[in-house]
């Protein structure tokens, strides 16, 4: 049996990390390869040596390819005759997208596109996983937010992933393709960036424990959040990229968290009280942010078994000790 070869793109970010690694650790006969810009990529193998065996590492294949441009993108996938995409690429940030709205969806709709050309102009129809997001949910209280939820994006960046998410459906219907979103809901971990909530608290709780600083601003306490620890979301992207039938799913945990009790989680870890620390600045808070997103991720579960397994406490502390052990 040949081996299934598996294209991740923006492999080197959070997600794509963690999917790696969970392949190469629950999946037989298999080749990963990885697209990515950069001419160093020590960052990548050092993070997925820590979360991985250092000897399986070698079996996934950094390709630097710019997703930006078309003429590329179909070569890869002729040359490399892949069989499932899992498509992670892209701008993340919310807030960037509204400094560069126009950069911002051009980057996600083209690289999209390129993908979706490079593949039917090679007659090649993979299993594809377009990472959609609960951002298109911005604007609703309806909750929980299930996959027949009402969509309506607010953000540059949020219109955009709606946009794509619609592509897909009109690709999986005219093509006959095994293409399918999976709707995303906030998911961390050890290999956060700093701008993401959780980890600047985290970072300035340490901050003020070690008396470097004296005070951490938030936009709000009383939002609240679906949270899942990023290694059960991926679990969730592998069962979807691996599926037959092509079904789009919401990915959350289906429990809301306010930033009040993250924070509360953090600070009796240090043992510090909040309230000498804390301050509130609503000018943080993005514009048509809704105050409360929670998943519904009863379809996922019925029809894949998929289930958020790590508690919302047993991520926070265990992004806090990876983040102690590599000051």
């Amino acid at each position: 049996m040949s081996a299934s070869k598996i294209l991740i793109t923006g492999i080197t970010g959070q997600d794509g990390v963690f999917l790696s690694s969970y392949l190469l650790n629950n999946i037989e006969n298999i080749e990963i390869f990885g697209t990515t810009r950069s001419k160093d990529n020590t960052n990548f193998y050092k993070k997925l040596t820590k979360i991985s065996k250092e000897e399986d590492t070698n079996r996934v294949n950094l390709i630097n390819l710019d997703l930006m441009n078309s003429k590329d993108v179909i070569g890869f996938v002729k040359n490399s005759q892949v069989d499932k995409i899992a498509h992670l690429s892209g701008p993340s940030s919310v807030y960037n997208s509204y400094l560069h709205p126009e950069k911002s969806k051009n980057i996600i709709l083209t690289q999209f596109e390129n993908l979706v050309q490079g593949c039917i102009q090679n007659n090649l129809y993979p299993s594809f996983f377009q990472a959609s997001s609960s951002e298109m949910f911005a604007n609703t209280s309806d909750l929980p937010l299930s996959e027949a939820s009402e969509m309506t994006p607010r953000s540059p960046y949020s219109e955009a992933k709606y946009t794509l998410h619609k592509r897909v459906a009109e690709l999986r219907e005219k093509k006959n393709w095994n293409i399918k979103s999976g709707i995303m809901f906030n998911h961390e971990s050890e290999f956060r960036q700093n701008e993401f909530l959780i980890m600047k608290v985290i970072t300035g709780l340490i901050e003020i424990k070690e008396s470097r600083s004296t005070e951490l601003v938030v936009g709000s306490l009383n939002y609240s959040r679906d949270w899942t620890y990023a290694p059960d979301t991926v679990r969730a992207i592998s069962e979807v990229l691996f599926e037959e039938s092509p079904t789009d799913y919401v990915i959350g945990s289906g429990k809301g968290h306010t930033i009040l009790n993250m924070i509360e989680i953090v600070s009796d870890y240090f043992d510090l009280n909040y309230e000498d620390f804390i301050r509130t600045d609503e000018s943080l808070l993005r514009k048509g942010d809704p105050t409360d997103i929670v998943s519904d991720p009863t379809l996922i579960y019925k029809k894949l078994g998929w289930k958020a397994e790590t508690t919302f406490q047993e991520m926070i502390e265990k992004i806090i000790e990876f983040k102690l052990g590599n000051l």
